[in-house]
């Protein structure tokens, strides 16, 4: 199921690089995997922590829509539509509560725990999205940045699992992810190192310069941020008494399992390489 999942990952990458600026496959990637983990989300909190399913899904759906809109504006009026559509759902969790009350009935926690779907999976992945427009239209680099987002928190986590089935003596997080050890942290880190120091000096494009220390320093950033948004995502299902957020990726548990890690990775990703093309 890994091979499949680098395979889709992969064409993803090739094909798109071809068709700029519409990138169907990275629309059709993205829009398809926030809508899969949005669902098992919802299906993960459970019918006594229920949000509001439809403001969820129609404002992830409208969250990956707005990445595509208006992609010949400048990066700041696209993130000023991305941050105008994210406020508007944030009114509208109010709006939809206010037309269907009928009294005390914890529409408090129902519009709390859709803030944080938007949050989550509406808002983050954005991140990765813009990733193709943080170049010129076909430019290689989109593809390498892509690469690496994907590539170095999935490759450090392949990394810790290994390094501490290995090596692993001393926990983690006892409590929230037992099987976790600083000795497999340490390994995935450096595994999310050579990943990052592999896939930009091998590639067509460099994004990083070819410069060491920046590819060191990227592939640590990126990797720890890989390992959080991992434990980010047991955090909730320790909350919620689940394993996995659900069995629809034979292997991996569901796709919030798959892409938990990317999430809290891919805003680093696009911290590094938009401030890195600046100071250049």
């Amino acid at each position: 199921m890994g091979a499949v999942l680098i395979a889709l990952a992969v064409g993803m990458l090739v094909f798109d690089q071809h068709l700029a600026p519409v990138y169907p496959f990275l629309f059709v990637f993205q829009l398809t995997l926030s809508l899969a983990a949005c669902v098992e989300i919802i299906s993960l909190l459970g019918p006594n922590r229920r949000p509001q399913v439809v403001i969820s899904l129609a404002g992830v759906t409208a969250m990956v829509v707005a990445n595509w809109a208006g992609q010949r504006d400048t990066i700041g009026q696209t993130w000023l539509a991305l941050i105008g559509c994210f406020t508007a759902l944030h009114l509208a969790v109010f709006l939809w509560e206010m037309a269907w009350f009928t009294g005390p009935d914890r529409c408090t926690e129902r519009m709390a725990l859709t803030w944080f779907i938007l949050g989550y999976l509406g808002l983050l992945p954005c991140f990765f999205a813009q990733l193709r427009w943080l170049y010129e239209a076909g430019d290689p680099r989109a593809t390498t940045a892509l690469a690496l987002a994907i590539f170095v928190p999935k490759g450090c986590d392949i990394g810790a699992y290994f390094t501490g089935r290995l090596l692993g003596r001393h926990k983690m997080t006892p409590i929230l992810s037992p099987k976790k050890t600083w000795e497999g942290a340490v390994g995935g880190l450096a595994f999310a190192v050579l990943i990052a120091i592999g896939i930009d000096r091998f590639s067509s494009r460099s994004v990083l310069g070819g410069c060491l220390p920046c590819q060191l320093i990227f592939g640590v950033l990126v990797g720890a941020a890989g390992m959080l948004g991992d434990l980010a995502e047991s955090l909730l299902k320790r909350d919620c008494q689940k394993k996995d957020a659900s069995a629809a990726v034979p292997g991996f548990g569901g796709v919030l399992d798959v892409v938990d890690a990317v999430l809290f990775a891919a805003p680093v990703v696009y911290g590094c390489l938009y401030f890195g093309e600046r100071t250049r």
